[in-house]
């Protein structure tokens, strides 16, 4: 007997940390890719005119990306779902995928009891996502917005 199989939910959990872990790095270092380009690009035009104009253009660019990576972690999350047979359609996997992980809710899409608590675990998932998806928002505008940047500039220099 395998001891995940006696555990309530233990497969579960066995198939969700690595996941959420994997998605964890994904994001990570996906937010990262895209604040350094983000920030070089707009400290650069920050200093031209037309900065709003041109702001707007990279936060669409860095949201739409920001778009692909949730959709990117979805799928991991969707290809698990098939691989452990709890959802066999890959179309209701991602449905069901992008559903727990929004906290939308999964329509008519539902796991079979043994596999529910990773659907829970994905929600939890979703939520440090989406978290760290704010956080790193708020962290761009204040990295680029002129009154910002004109306060770093004002600063003594550092000895």
């Amino acid at each position: 007997m395998n001891v995940l199989d006696g555990t309530p939910w233990g497969t579960d959990w066995a198939w969700s940390l690595p996941l959420i872990l994997l998605n964890v790095i994904i994001h990570v270092f996906g937010l990262a890719f895209i604040y350094d380009g983000f920030t070089v690009l707009l400290r650069e035009i920050g200093r031209r005119r037309k900065f709003m104009f041109r702001f707007a253009v990279a936060m669409n660019a860095a949201v739409f990306l920001i778009v692909a990576l949730h959709g990117i972690e979805a799928i991991s999350w969707a290809l698990a779902y098939l691989v452990l047979g709890a959802i066999p359609d890959p179309k209701a996997a991602m449905l069901y995928s992008l559903g727990a992980m929004t906290g939308f809710g999964t329509g008519n899409v539902s796991l079979p009891p043994h596999w529910q608590m990773m659907g829970v675990l994905q929600s939890l998932a979703g939520l440090l996502l989406f978290g760290l998806t704010t956080a790193f928002m708020f962290a761009m505008f204040q990295a680029v917005w002129p009154s910002q940047q004109q306060a770093i500039d004002d600063q003594p220099p550092a000895h």
